[in-house]
């Protein structure tokens, strides 16, 4: 008896001590060395020093410099992919102008959303463009024509019902916030309050104008997802936020220089031409972060470390596996709100034609196929007064699974579908060749792998606070870490702003924010989120098959 009583007794003791060594190690990896002469983790020797390190120099990475610098905060460093500032907002040269040059076109964000009104709130956006003259015009989309694949159709029924059902689906979202009810999907939004396209007498039309409206009142283009895939709650309160507190209006820039030309305005602001704090072309490949601090690793194998870190990259890049390596792994409550989340993908096709055979009074023309909902709906004319008159330039713009499907095909492939609906909308009319045709794929680009945020069905407002949270020094910032504001350039500058007050607050020992309204110090987080349903509700009672469950038949066929 005492010998087994002895041998158990060793044996436990061993395993003891391979846990705590287990532990140990395990506390070494999550605290990366201020030393950094040890490189047997693979981390650089001789890393530059700085207090903070941001990563990506996008609206929230400029920001979060910006907040830092108004704080006494200049001792920073910023990482940027590209050869240039601005992130997603993003433009390319294209076709040519009435003075032989390029045309600049807008990839990425082109509409400033909800400008407000200086007297009651303005839209930091819009304050900015005025501030730097960024050109811009009104978009007005009265100024819209309706075709089906027979040509001109008149689709004004379809869409005064979808204004009312949109409007209905408003009030309601607001009582299910207001009563902490479960969050419905928008499609389940909509058919409640009698929207339901395909019994509707012209189905297709009803799609078409239900993928055109929605996506104008929920985050420009449908949100690049459907709505059987989006929260009825979030993305209510995210189009009211913008739409409502600010104005309805949307203006579409136009300028010469790029959109980002705001952005790098109010970086010149607190960076010198050529600031060493700023640098370029360079890609981050490594993240080691811990409680002590964090330890950046470029391509170049050259590293930074800081006292802190804040990642800027876009919610794609964060869901890429290949794109960063984070040291040690995030922890699951983090890696389950990046993946619970999803960016969409939102792609203009552009068109210069050597002339405009399209109706010149007019900007827009949605077009219902016969076969698949939101199969290149939506045309805009730029041959218009106050965009770029005399251009003949024309975009259509996809979203979603669409965006993907063209993003794999050839340009050649995808002009052929483009003007195959042309000539089904215009009838009668030669459509000629273009002479200039590009359009980006954003999902491909490594610096972005899509267009922006969107608020899925089946999260809640924890779930996305944990996607907003830090993990010990390693902070996360940007338009997908806004509640408010997800998808919009102003919910990237709120987030970016948030981030560098709360971290400046936390370097000098000031709280920056009202302490009161929790706008001080590190980020809220839940380690762990519990459902609704209790274990014992799992019963015969409630319709659930508990025997069968507990005999580890579950989801056997």
């Amino acid at each position: 008896m005492s010998l087994n009583h002895t041998k158990t007794s060793s044996s436990f003791y061993m395993v003891l001590l391979l846990w705590i060594l287990n532990l140990v190690g395990v506390l070494a990896t999550v605290i990366p060395k201020r030393d950094v002469n040890d490189t047997s983790s693979g981390v650089a020797q001789d890393c530059q020093r700085t207090k903070v390190v941001i990563l990506g120099a996008g609206i929230a990475g400029i920001t979060t410099a910006q907040a830092l610098s108004n704080n006494s905060v200049t001792d920073f460093l910023i990482l940027e992919y590209k050869d240039h500032i601005g992130g997603r907002v993003h433009s390319a040269n294209f076709g040519t102008g009435l003075d032989g040059k390029p045309l600049r076109v807008e990839y990425g964000a082109n509409w400033i959303q909800g400008l407000g009104d200086p007297l009651r709130r303005e839209n930091p956006i819009w304050t900015f463009e005025k501030k730097w003259n960024i050109q811009n015009h009104f978009s007005n989309f009265s100024r819209i024509l309706t075709y089906n694949e027979t040509g001109l159709t008149d689709f004004s029924e379809e869409i005064e019902a979808f204004e009312n059902a949109l409007a209905a689906m408003g009030e309601r979202a607001g009582e299910i916030l207001e009563d902490n009810l479960q969050d419905p999907t928008v499609r389940a939004g909509l058919s409640l309050v009698g929207w339901k396209p395909s019994q509707r007498a012209y189905p297709e039309a009803s799609d078409a104008v239900e993928w055109w409206l929605y996506g104008e009142c929920y985050i420009n283009g449908e949100q690049a997802v459907t709505p059987e895939d989006s929260s009825l709650v979030f993305n209510a309160a995210v189009s009211n936020f913008t739409f409502l507190q600010f104005n309805d209006e949307n203006n579409f820039v136009i300028d010469q220089r790029g959109h980002r030309a705001w952005i790098e305005g109010e970086a010149s602001t607190f960076l010198a031409p050529d600031d060493q704090r700023l640098r370029l072309n360079t890609i981050v490949e490594r993240v080691n972060y811990g409680s002590e601090g964090v330890i950046i690793t470029t391509n170049d194998g050259s590293c930074v470390q800081a006292d802190y870190a804040v990642c800027t990259f876009s919610l794609g890049v964060l869901q890429r596996e290949d794109a960063i390596h984070f040291q040690p792994e995030l922890p699951m409550w983090k890696k389950t709100a990046i993946e619970m989340f999803e960016i969409g993908v939102y792609t203009k096709i552009f068109l210069q034609f050597p002339h405009t055979f399209w109706p010149a009074d007019k900007e827009f023309f949605l077009y219902a196929d016969p076969y698949q909902r939101g199969w290149y709906p939506i045309w805009q004319s730029l041959d218009l007064e106050g965009f770029f008159p005399g251009s003949h330039i024309l975009f259509v713009t996809l979203t979603g699974e669409l965006s993907y499907r063209a993003e794999k095909m050839t340009d050649e492939e995808t002009l052929e579908e483009v003007l195959a609906v042309l000539r089904s909308m215009f009838p009668g009319v030669e459509i000629p060749q273009p002479v200039a045709f590009t359009y980006p794929r954003w999902s491909e680009i490594p610096w972005a792998h899509g267009s922006f945020s969107v608020w899925p069905a089946g999260t809640t407002l924890e779930m996305h606070e944990n996607l907003r949270a830090n993990v010990y020094r390693l902070w996360f910032t940007g338009e997908h870490t806004s509640a408010s504001y997800f998808g919009y350039m102003q919910g990237a500058w709120f987030e970016g702003r948030d981030a560098g007050s709360r971290i400046s607050g936390l370097i000098t020992g000031t709280c920056v924010g009202d302490p009161v309204e929790g706008e001080c110090g590190e980020r809220v987080k839940h380690d762990a989120l519990h459902g609704t349903t209790t274990e014992d509700e799992y019963n015969v009672e409630n319709g659930w098959d508990e025997e069968g469950f507990k005999n580890g038949t579950y989801g056997e066929k």
